[in-house]
């Protein structure tokens, strides 16, 4: 599945560039199964992630 290879490339990004912890990435998982969105808004949504860091990783995911 294409999506879950991109879902994980993400989330190594967000733990290797952004140094997220596992902890907040889950968190962020399990609401976006309550609540389906783009894991990156549902990051900062729950401040998990600030308004720059949500640019870097909209910039990642267009590279």
């Amino acid at each position: 599945m294409q999506s879950d290879r991109s879902n994980t490339q993400l989330i190594n990004f967000l733990q290797k560039e952004l140094a997220l912890s596992t902890t907040a990435i889950a968190m962020a998982l399990r609401h976006s199964e309550q609540d389906p969105g783009p894991l990156p808004m549902i990051l900062w949504q729950y401040g998990l992630v600030s308004l720059e860091q949500l640019e870097q990783i909209f910039d990642w995911l267009e590279g």
